[in-house]
Parts: structure tokens; C-alpha cells; sequence
């Protein structure tokens, strides 16, 4: 299997680099004193190579499917949950649709491979290949064509997708189950690291869950290649959403990266193309366990940390507005100069 568009090219930039740390440093404030938004703003100005970043129609996809793989009691709800949030969805009362609709956020579901037949409206892509994976348990929960096939989709209908923010959002009964298989296989770490309540699981449930995973894991002790353990693990929506971050990158979008779903899918990719995290904004630690310990991997560092593990997209929407005000710093605060503001006095700082 091949990633869908070409490699990714480093956005290290050092000269843009050093000119937007420059201009940071000299608004009117103390030098760093705006602390993860004067990191949030250098970031996204070398995501779009602009001094003077502007965030144009940001676009949050929700990315849907169902999983074999819940016909073990791997969730504790029924796989139904995901058509129906998906009619919510689309219905505007889900929270990730209060959420975009409060802050000016274009809303897209995309059906994956959803068990259930939607009528056509606006708003919701039909790009399904099947009512949900395969059961994992007992083969790979999608062949390499189908895994092929979702990411050229998820590449497809970015590139359709107007503006130079995305952010990523799913829904899909059982995965977390998915996500949690793929970060131990690709980072190494035992599956019970790896593995929490999902939707609400008691302990437990949990403590059965994490021996089904075992099972899984131990079924396809061969599947060591990134794509290999997707199509293995699954699900439909995850390799949509790859292949969407990676041409979401290849277009130099900033990516907005929910919870523990939306991160795996980003540890898919950045195994085979590293310079991808160059591109992604971290929205939040999930309260998932196992989302800590994946962060933690990527290198990355959250913007939130309010115990979050909806799912949706809802946790990047509430980090959007911090986004929005990184780049108004940029843009629109004075420096010293142009304010006539005294700066530090050089003789007090040289003071033991």
C-alpha cells in the first residue's frame, strides 16, 4: 500500500522562523509572556509561510464508520450510536455542531462506512465501501484495497474542501478500540497502556476489552508496517482521515488534531512521513487513557487539558478561537516601535 499523494516537505524554514520570532519579540509585552500562543502563532506562520498569518474557512470533517470488531462488547454503547449521532450531526445538535456553528466552522460528516443507509443532504459525503469493517478478531478489519481506497477519498474530498484550516473530527462505535491496537503496535507500548473506557466502559469491561485487543493484536502479530496494522485494526473512518491529513499537509493546511482518535490517525501517518507534525495543532489531551502517552510520542503539546473524551471534533473546535487570536498577535499587536512603548531597561537586567 502507498500513501495517496507525494512526500512531505520540511517546514523547518529558518529564515520565516527567525523573522516571526523576531516580530513576537517585539510587541509590546515582555518576551515570551504570551507563552503557548506566541509557540501556537510561530507554528502557524510557517504552516502557511506568512509573517502575517490570516486563517481562511476552516473546515472540521467528521469522519464516520462502524467496526466489526464491536460485536465483542468493546463499547458500551450499540453500534446503532454511530448512525444516529450521525443524523445529529446533521441535524445541528450534537455538541461539535453547536461548537462549529458558534465559531463560524464549515461542518462536513463523511459516512465511511457507516452501518446504515442516509438519504443525500448537504453536509454529509457518502464515501462508503461497506456497512463497517470486518471483524478484526478474525482477520484484517479492511483489505489493502479498501484501505487504498479510504485514503484516496479522505485525499479527494480535502482537496475539494475550501480554506487553510482543517480540522479533524470522527465517530464510530468501537474505535477507540482501533486507535488504542494501533498506537501499542506502533509505538511499542503494552495494550493496556494503550486502552480506556471509550464511551464509558466500568472497569471491568475495560479489563475485558483490553484481553479482546491482546487477541486482536496477537492475530495479526505480522501486520508491523503503519498501513498494514490500518487495514489490520481498521476502521474505515481512521484511513479516511489519514489520507486526508496527508494532503492536508501536502497543501500546507494547519491541521487541528482532536483526541485519541483524530491523534492515531496522525501517528499513522507521521510513521512514514515525520515532517507531517510540522502542520498539526494539538487540541487537547483527552481524558482517554492512553491519549497522554501518545502525545507524549508525537512530541507534541496540547493547547487544552479539560478532561475531555467526546469525540467529534468538539475538543479541536474549542481550541479554534485560541488559533484565531495567535495569528490576530501577529497580525495586529503593536511593537515597541510603532507604539512608542519603552522597552526593559538594559541596565536592570545586567544587574546580578
Amino acid at each position: 500500500m502507498a500513501l495517496p499523494i507525494a512526500y512531505l516537505n520540511d517546514l523547518s524554514q529558518p529564515a520565516l522562523a527567525a523573522r516571526l520570532r523576531h516580530r513576537l519579540d517585539n510587541k509590546t509585552k515582555p518576551v515570551g509572556s504570551l507563552g503557548a500562543i506566541e509557540k501556537l502563532a510561530l507554528r502557524i506562520g510557517l504552516v502557511l509561510g506568512d509573517e502575517a498569518p490570516v486563517l481562511r474557512d476552516p473546515q472540521l470533517v467528521v469522519f464516520a464508520g462502524d467496526h466489526g470488531l464491536a460485536a465483542h462488547g468493546v463499547s458500551a454503547y450499540p453500534s446503532d450510536v454511530t448512525w444516529q449521532m450521525v443524523e445529529n450531526f446533521l441535524a445541528g445538535g450534537a455538541a461539535v455542531s453547536v461548537l462549529a456553528r458558534q465559531h463560524g466552522i464549515g461542518l462536513t460528516v463523511v459516512d465511511c462506512g457507516v452501518r446504515h443507509d442516509f438519504a443525500p443532504r448537504p453536509g454529509l459525503l457518502i464515501r462508503k465501501q461497506a456497512p463497517g469493517t470486518a471483524d478484526a478478531l478474525h482477520g484484517p478489519a479492511m483489505t489493502a484495497a479498501q484501505c487504498d481506497t479510504a485514503m484516496a477519498h479522505g485525499a479527494a474530498l480535502v482537496a475539494g474542501l475550501p480554506g487553510n484550516a482543517l480540522l479533524l473530527g470522527e465517530m464510530g462505535i468501537a474505535n477507540t478500540s482501533a486507535a488504542s491496537l494501533l498506537m501499542s503496535r506502533l509505538t511499542g507500548l503494552y495494550i493496556a497502556d494503550c486502552t480506556g473506557a471509550g464511551a464509558g466502559l466500568d472497569t471491568p469491561a475495560v479489563n475485558r476489552k483490553i484481553e479482546i485487543l491482546r487477541a486482536v493484536l496477537a492475530r495479526h502479530a505480522d501486520a508491523a508496517d503503519p498501513l498494514e496494522a490500518l487495514a489490520a485494526f481498521g476502521g474505515f473512518e481512521l484511513a479516511t482521515m489519514v489520507g486526508a491529513v496527508v494532503q492536508a499537509a501536502a497543501e500546507r493546511r494547519v491541521i487541528v488534531v482532536d483526541g485519541f482518535i483524530a491523534s492515531a490517525a496522525v501517528l499513522v501517518v507521521s510513521q512514514l512521513q515525520p515532517a507531517v507534525l510540522q502542520r498539526c495543532v494539538f487540541a487537547h489531551r483527552s481524558d482517554e487513557r492512553g491519549h497522554a502517552l501518545m502525545l507524549a510520542h508525537l512530541g507534541a503539546e496540547p493547547l487544552l487539558d479539560l478532561g475531555l473524551r467526546l469525540g467529534e471534533g468538539s475538543g479541536a473546535a474549542l481550541a479554534w478561537p485560541l488559533l484565531v487570536s495567535a495569528c490576530a498577535i501577529l497580525r495586529e499587536m503593536a511593537s515597541f516601535e510603532s507604539a512608542g512603548v519603552s522597552r526593559q531597561d538594559a541596565a536592570q537586567t545586567a544587574l546580578p
